[in-house]
């Protein structure tokens, strides 16, 4: 049984609106173990029969059968994987992958293929072809005639039972030729299957049958050695018998840890071999990922930051204030009368599940001490004020409630009073002076840091009797604080509060109060409203970098698709099939967007860094969005790169090895 069968193969191509054909119908047999040289004039249509022959191009009609399979409408995965197996390409230009080495080229099949021993097998063929001190040379470190001999080694690393050579020794010089003829001659004796392609009838002399052909026909088909293809060699009876049973066609082989390993590899090293275009690449990733760290520790800073703030403030707290004063259709501002009592606040501490209730006086006055003065607020307030604000002192004490009885002129300071009238001096103890009326100061109070233009450190506390008789001269309380039993209480009592205070007021009902209770949890609720607009907008802004660094990429990726596209039809040539290519490209993509993923983390750290450090913003990075930045980064890279990926595995083998 022939190891090759063509019946009637025809080849045709369409030019404009024209159909060219190129092979005319050709028939004919080659058997296991021949030397064949396939030999005609330039446009006969001898490279595009080779191309047939071996699996790298399909024919438009006719019947090849190879190892005796059909193999003429295999799809493209199929003939990969056969060419895996069965058959190795000597090119004219040696298509040696140009940043590898001579080993990493000869191992390049067997990639493919899943062989297991690739390493040692790839060193014994370089040793064969004498190439043993040239193993780690890359091919511009090598002459023509050395990378041809490698490109022979890439050839056999599979165990091919075809060789196909396409003028093998056109790039050469004579001497170099021979060798490679002698070569060839080496493996023909071995029992491989050698068909040449050449239009040289010296070169063609060196096989033992000779097959012309001519405008896409075959016109003549001879031994050269005078025996009518003499079989007589014993290395061609022993190829005849290993072939003689019907070969099944090859499975395609799946995706191995070695397999993803090299697709690794050869994406790193493509991306190392165009750094700066690389680099541009990764620049959007960069900033992107660096701009969803930076908003997403800003977003958590400013949001602990805020309950840090109303935890100072205390808890289950109700904010009872004056409502706005309305003449004639014209409203003021809000609080700008009021009309809450001290018997207000004797009336609400009935009210079920109120734990305490107090109320406070505010306004501004100028503190003197020694030849330092400023001004600051004063908040005139009951012993209950520590407890329920989280205020107590950290240094002396509060006053009591019978110093509030007695108007006793006691002080409890902030830290920025401290700061501007007595610098490092202890102030506990000392006798200021608050719009000219002495105080003892008796304690420091915590510090609570600043909400807005509101230094909350920035205040006086004195006893409510003191304040509203001798400071401020103030007859009605400024606002009344609720302490609730627990956080589920605070709609009933805001409820009851209001009934109270209208029926205080005698308001009826259809005149609006006259007062406001504000709750904290609201305030927290507006608050937080406001930290996630401001989350929602530099999220935005790191989405759009990240669609601009996946849309590079992808530009990217297309240029590199263009540029390798011979190394694609070379990877196809040797056995990749289409998943091959799709995954290399896209761990080629996902290198880039996650080792742009990586330096966007780093520089989102460092920014968050300095935002905290000498911006005074709160940023707070969390391993969460460390995590959420590399899923992003990853994703991009994968979602972007899938195009050119997909682009580049249905190249065809034939034109990307054509590709100019």
């Amino acid at each position: 049984m022939p190891i090759i069968e063509l019946k009637d193969i025809t080849r045709s191509y369409l030019v404009g609106k024209e159909e060219l054909r190129v092979l005319k119908g050709i028939s004919l047999d080659i058997e296991a173990g021949e030397f064949v040289a396939i030999m005609g004039p330039s446009g006969s249509g001898k490279s595009t029969l080779m191309q047939i022959l071996g699996l790298l191009d399909r024919p438009t009609s006719g019947m090849y059968r190879l190892l005796g399979s059909d193999v003429s409408k295999l799809s493209d995965d199929e003939g990969a994987a056969m060419r895996s197996r069965t058959i190795g390409f000597i090119f004219q230009m040696f298509n040696l992958l140009p940043r590898t080495t001579a080993l990493d080229n000869v191992e390049l099949p067997m990639i493919y293929s899943g062989a297991p021993n690739r390493e040692e097998r790839a060193r014994d063929l370089l040793k064969d072809v004498g190439l043993a001190d040239r193993i780690n040379h890359r091919p511009n470190e090598l002459s023509g005639g050395q990378q041809q001999r490698v490109a022979i080694a890439r050839a056999l690393v599979n165990r091919p039972r075809i060789v196909f050579a396409d003028e093998p020794t056109g790039n050469l010089a004579s001497d170099q030729a021979e060798e490679i003829l002698g070569q060839l001659k080496l493996l023909n004796e071995a029992g491989i299957t050698v068909i040449m392609v050449t239009h040289e009838p010296d070169i063609a002399a060196h096989a033992r049958r000779t097959i012309r052909i001519k405008d896409g026909l075959v016109v003549s088909d001879e031994a050269n050695d005078g025996g009518a293809r003499e079989r007589g060699h014993a290395a061609v009876a022993q190829t005849r018998a290993r072939t003689a049973a019907r070969v099944a066609m090859p499975v395609l082989p799946g995706v191995s840890f070695s397999q993803f390993r090299e697709y690794g590899a050869s994406a790193l090293r493509a991306t190392a071999a165009n750094k700066v275009r690389s680099a541009l690449s990764m620049l959007g990733i960069l900033i992107g990922v660096a701009a969803v760290i930076a908003m997403l520790a800003v977003g958590k800073g400013a949001q602990k930051s805020i309950e840090a703030r109303l935890a100072s403030l205390g808890s289950n707290l109700l904010m009872l204030r004056p409502g706005r004063h309305a003449m004639g259709g014209v409203h003021a501002a809000a609080g700008s009368v009021s009309r809450l009592t001290i018997e207000d606040v004797k009336a609400i501490a009935a009210i079920r599940r109120i734990r305490r209730v107090e109320g406070n006086v505010q306004g501004s006055a100028q503190v003197v001490y020694g030849d330092q003065n400023t001004n600051t607020q004063v908040v005139g307030a009951t012993s209950l004020y520590a407890a329920m604000r989280n205020s107590q002192p950290y240094y002396g004490r509060f006053f009591t409630d019978s110093e509030d009885a007695r108007k006793a002129r006691l002080a409890v300071v902030g830290q920025t009073v401290v700061k501007n009238i007595f610098g490092l001096e202890d102030p506990v103890d000392k006798v200021i002076k608050i719009n000219r009326v002495n105080f003892q100061i008796i304690g420091v109070l915590p510090v609570k840091g600043s909400s807005g233009f509101n230094d909350q450190d920035d205040t006086i506390i004195i006893p409510l009797g003191t304040a509203m008789k001798r400071v401020l001269g103030k007859q009605y309380l400024n606002s009344i604080t609720i302490e609730c039993d627990a956080p589920e209480s605070i709609p009933e009592v805001m409820n009851e509060v209001a009934a109270l205070m209208r029926h205080r007021n005698h308001l009826p009902a259809y005149k609006e109060d006259t007062f406001e209770i504000r709750n904290m949890a609201e305030i927290q609720a507006a608050l937080s409203g406001t930290t996630q607009t401001f989350t929602l907008l530099l999220g935005i802004v790191a989405t759009i970098s990240l669609l601009v660094g996946g849309i590079g990429i992808m530009n990217i990726m297309l240029v590199s698709v263009s540029e390798r596209t011979r190394e694609i039809g070379l990877r196809k040539s040797v056995g990749a099939p289409r998943q091959a290519i799709l995954i290399q490209f896209l761990i080629e993509a996902a290198i880039l967007s996650t080792m742009g993923g990586i330096l966007g983390i780093l520089l989102g750290l460092s920014v968050s860094f300095i935002l905290s450090k000498f911006a005074g913003w709160a940023a707070i990075v969390t391993p969460q969005a460390v995590a959420l930045s590399s899923l992003f980064s990853a994703s991009v890279g994968i979602i972007f790169g899938f195009w050119p990926a997909r682009k580049a595995s249905l190249l065809s083998p034939i034109e990307a090895l054509r590709y100019e």
